[in-house]
């Protein structure tokens, strides 16, 4: 019997929640449906207010177009904005930021409007190891904002802010250059690091990519022609040398000196080559000429009677 009882009174206590859920969801559903614009206006707020931006949200959405050019807009179009925002959806958040800001240049709220757009574009950007397209468009954005702001008290954050995606973008062309001696694609490699330290003078790689470069440069020379082997060597052998006199106690000193001798010996021998294969041709020939001469007074010994 007892067991009946608590039965009965868990089904009952189930179908009261039940039932208080599916009035909640009716009553937001038939506001929703209404059109009793302010109720959804003054509802909305509330819900924004709340901290409950899924419905705030969803009556915004069938207010903008009605409220365009009203009183209540302005607050409308902004908490609108930040709903996107609180809502994880950053890319919709930046577009309704900046469009705030473009339709109410004058408003107190304009300056807060433009930085959050360009915020939203840094929330956006990727990690180092992705494409780099929305890096440089949030920098633009950010650069923008403190254009249009100098005195603002968010110019500091967002300077903060383009120089953490300056890191990034230094660490995607570090990695790029890395990439291409990994891979063997050398002669990529050498230029990839001398325009990844042409774009970040002040990287924290440098160091390490000017030996790199120097290692890129002798397998690229290793690699080449013969006839082209000694001038690449050469030009080893100077980032060698430019290293050596930048970096003294280097890390990578010995490592560079180790590979600035393999150049001047593969120097020596590509000559040594180049000189045998040129007294090799010059044989050849001469014994080309000569076997020719010999044919030639061949003929001429048959033709005289």
């Amino acid at each position: 019997m007892f067991k009946k009882c608590s039965s009965i009174s868990l089904f009952g206590f189930l179908l009261i929640i039940s039932v208080g859920l599916f009035s909640c969801k009716s009553k937001f559903e038939k506001l929703k449906a209404s059109n009793d614009y302010q109720k959804k206006y003054q509802e909305g707020i509330k819900y924004y207010n709340k901290k409950d931006y899924s419905r705030a949200l969803a009556l915004f959405d069938d207010l903008i177009q009605r409220y365009r050019g009203r009183e209540e807009a302005e607050l409308l179009f902004f908490n609108y904005a930040y709903a996107n925002y609180f809502l994880k959806d950053y890319t919709s958040a930046g577009y309704h930021f900046k469009n705030f800001a473009d339709t109410y240049p004058n408003s107190s709220r304009a300056e807060e409007c433009r930085y959050m757009s360009a915020y939203c574009a840094y929330l956006e950007a990727p990690n180092a190891t992705l494409d780099q397209t929305n890096t440089l468009q949030s920098i633009d954005k950010l650069q923008l904002f403190i254009n249009l702001y100098p005195k603002s008290t968010r110019v500091a954050e967002a300077s903060k802010l383009i120089q953490n995606l300056r890191d990034r973008l230094e660490v995607k062309s570090y990695e790029n250059a890395k990439l291409y001696l990994t891979i063997g694609d050398y002669k990529s490699a050498v230029i990839a690091f001398r325009n990844s330290m042409r774009d970040f003078p002040d990287t924290k790689y440098a160091e390490e990519m000017e030996f790199l470069t120097i290692q890129a440069q002798y397998m690229y020379a290793k690699n080449s022609l013969e006839t082209k082997q000694e001038e690449r060597f050469q030009e080893a052998i100077d980032a060698f040398n430019e290293f050596k006199e930048k970096y003294p106690s280097s890390q990578y000193l010995k490592q560079a000196e180790a590979l600035s001798r393999q150049c001047q010996n593969s120097i020596q021998n590509v000559k040594k080559y180049l000189a045998n294969m040129d007294n090799e041709q010059k044989a050849f020939k001469k014994q080309v000429e000569q076997e020719k001469s010999k044919q030639t007074q061949a003929t001429q010994d048959i033709k005289t009677p």
